[in-house]
């Protein structure tokens, strides 16, 4: 089985309907809004009833613990979306409103995101945009690219970004 999310595998099935659940389900939304960090996501019952699903499907059959952080990130995360909005997430950051010169995410925060080192900070500088996106982002996309956060990821959303032009002194 693939390891990573889509809409048509067994792992971007179990997590889409486990979102689109997570509406109805106010208590474990909750709980896993408050968690402040990826160890806190990871410890709390959501995340493990989430985590059981995903070993019956297969899931970290290696035994990768850090693969389990990134899920853990990217369950904590996805708690604070509201709308499931296709496309990429870099680009749906940079969404300029009519009218508007700048984007959602400023450059300096966007540039921040991409300067993370580690799943703990990327969750971090990404619960604090979220509410700047208005909760929306597209879920599959957003999962799998914390799954596999690193250079090919930073680098993808670097393209995806629609910088601001710089005006002429």
């Amino acid at each position: 089985m693939s390891d990573r999310f889509s809409r048509d595998n067994a792992y971007g099935t179990i997590l889409l309907n486990w979102w689109q659940k997570l509406e109805d389900d106010r208590a474990s939304r909750a709980i896993l809004r408050r968690a402040p960090t990826v160890t806190a996501v990871a410890l709390s019952a959501p995340y493990q009833r989430l985590y059981r699903r995903f070993q019956a499907a297969g899931w970290n059959a290696d035994s990768v613990s850090a693969r389990d952080d990134r899920l853990a990130a990217i369950v904590g995360l996805l708690a604070h979306v509201t709308q499931d909005q296709p496309g990429s997430p870099a680009k749906a950051m940079s969404y300029k409103a009519p009218g508007e010169d700048r984007p959602l995410v400023s450059e300096l925060r966007f540039t921040r995101l991409l300067e993370s080192p580690d799943v703990d900070s990327l969750f971090a500088g990404l619960r604090r945009v979220l509410p700047i996106m208005e909760h929306r982002v597209d879920v599959i996309a957003l999962a799998d690219d914390i799954l596999f956060w690193g250079d090919d990821r930073k680098k993808r959303w670097a393209y995806a970004y629609d910088w601001p032009a710089r005006s002429a002194d």
